[in-house]
């Protein structure tokens, strides 16, 4: 195994820089003796921060950095083939937004057969115990671990007990989703996103979803009609819905309204992989091989093929102005 630190910079994205460690053999330099929230944190949504909060809260009373315990990949894409798991903020993405939470550090752990095949005893000694000397670790209601699934909360305080660190169990959290409670976890946010539902997502996340690539060179379409896009191919993982959304396009820390179509372009060609094409209100500019952040704000109509050229520019206005009309609107 690989052990590497690096230092993520202080900037305006981040609260202070926080240390990134991929599978360490022993305790990393700034986090030995850490309190640490362990998880997947896909999406790093509410219920996410709870725990997070918690295990800082624990590491402030302790006098102990704070860091998150995360696995890469998936341990349900490791077993199940890639692109099984809709991440919601694939690797890069979910450790910008542990950074702006204030933590300390992130340890990522790749998972493997090695660790799969880990008994929640074995995972406890080996990965808590020896190679991280945790004085704490915070997980949630539902947290499991070990081969089989066999470690559960109340398996952790024990082996806490025994093993001589803390153990903090934080409760579901629950949002306002539309009107009802609705517990948080990441696959209801998924499942609000695959139905196009953005800003039902929002509020299970506790923040807007987005999207971040590199704008890349299309077919150059929407410039003759009238609508230059910045094309975006999202993580293959992804199942948004396809259709029409009003965005916030962020480019050089600074944002931009827009319209943005995810799909397949079934009036022009209707084949291929998805792709993220986002009319920027009010810019001019060369973006092409620029890093984009594309902020989801609500949801306008789904994909739709149409008889004419003419009838889908048309259509695109009206989305345009939808757009504009829900982005002055929050």
């Amino acid at each position: 195994m690989v052990f590497a630190v690096q230092q993520l910079p202080s900037d305006r994205t981040f609260h202070s820089a926080m240390i990134l460690v991929h599978d360490p053999l022993s305790p990393p330099p700034g986090l030995a003796g850490a309190v640490v929230a362990i998880g997947n944190f896909d999406g790093v949504h509410r219920g996410h921060a709870a725990v997070i909060a918690c295990a800082e809260q624990l590491a402030r009373k302790l006098g102990k950095p704070a860091a998150v315990l995360t696995f890469e990949p998936h341990p349900v894409d490791f077993f199940a083939g890639p692109g099984t798991v809709f991440r919601l903020t694939p690797d890069a993405e979910r450790n910008r937004c542990l950074a702006r939470l204030g933590l300390d550090g992130t340890v990522v752990i790749h998972f493997d057969a090695a660790v799969a095949s880990l008994s929640a005893e074995d995972f406890v000694t080996e990965i808590l115990i020896r190679r991280l000397g945790i004085s704490g670790a915070v997980v949630g209601y539902d947290f499991h671990f070990g081969k089989a699934r066999s470690g559960s909360p109340a398996f952790l305080q024990e082996a806490g007990a025994r093993h001589g660190f803390v153990v903090e169990v934080v409760p579901q959290v629950v949002a306002d989703a539309d009107g009802r409670p609705e517990a948080v976890h990441s696959q209801a946010a998924r499942k609000a996103l695959e139905e196009g539902d953005v800003a039902r997502a929002a509020k299970l996340l506790g923040h807007p979803w987005f999207a971040v690539g590199e704008v890349i060179h299309g077919e150059k379409l929407g410039r003759t009609l009238g609508f230059p896009t910045a094309n975006v191919r999202l993580d293959p993982s992804c199942r948004l819905r396809h259709g029409i959304y009003a965005v916030r396009l962020t480019i050089d820390g600074v944002s931009h309204g827009g319209v943005a179509s995810f799909g397949r372009r079934p009036t022009v060609t209707d084949a291929g992989a998805p792709l993220l094409e986002t009319f920027v209100f009010d810019f001019e500019g060369d973006l092409y091989g620029k890093t984009v952040e594309v902020t989801f704000v609500g949801w306008i109509r789904g994909e739709e093929k149409f008889p004419s050229l003419d009838a889908l520019v048309a259509e695109m206005n009206r989305d345009k102005d939808k757009a504009r009309a829900m982005l002055a609107g929050g």
